[in-house]
């Protein structure tokens, strides 16, 4: 029975990796999959997920405007397809959610998203509010601090290397932007 899953952590988890691990999984299986990634998140290139380890793969992409259900539709059109993995998922706007749920259910194909749970202020992303309401399974990606202890937060960090408390949400960067911590060591970096 197909489900739809979110796979959910802080940066720098390991989502992208465990993304194409089980993507290749399939496929050295004999089944296809159908990978898709945020369009306007172009670090390892235009269509791609790439991990921090060196691997990756081309993609599909989505805007905020796409309608997910039929890129999906469109997509079965073509053959058939054992899993759908969509990486960078707290991108995803609320209708995109409930349009990928609708896939699940109504076209019986599993989709997988990997994503951030929390920008740097601690709010949920749109994206991932929806799939923490919708999702059949959630799973955590785990990740630790510079303490030992598990990852929950993110830092946003501004040129003089400082921790940021305000700006908008989304900001593309890597090791140079965001720190992940733990909420204790997040609330130190902020000064709270």
């Amino acid at each position: 029975m197909a489900k739809l899953y979110f796979h959910y952590s802080t940066m720098n988890a390991g989502k992208s990796t465990a993304l194409l691990q089980a993507s290749h999984n399939y496929r050295e299986g004999g089944m296809a999959t159908y990978l898709v990634t945020a369009q306007f998140d172009n670090r390892a290139g235009e269509g791609r997920i790439a991990s921090r380890i060196g691997i990756g793969e081309p993609a599909d992409t989505f805007a905020p405007d796409d309608d997910m259900f039929a890129k999906i539709e469109a997509r079965l059109a073509q053959g058939p397809v054992a899993c759908i993995f969509l990486d960078e998922a707290q991108f995803l706007t609320k209708p995109q959610v409930w349009q990928l749920a609708r896939a699940v259910d109504d076209l019986g194909v599993p989709v997988m998203c990997y994503g951030l749970r929390v920008d740097f202020r601690g709010e949920l992303f749109p994206g991932s509010a929806a799939l923490l309401a919708w999702a059949d399974e959630m799973r955590e990606v785990r990740t630790i601090c510079g303490c030992g202890k598990k990852a929950t937060m993110v830092v946003r960090k501004g040129p003089d290397g400082r921790a940021l408390r305000d700006g908008e949400q989304v900001q593309i960067g890597g090791n140079e932007t965001y720190v992940s911590l733990c909420r204790r060591h997040w609330r130190q970096a902020l000064a709270d």
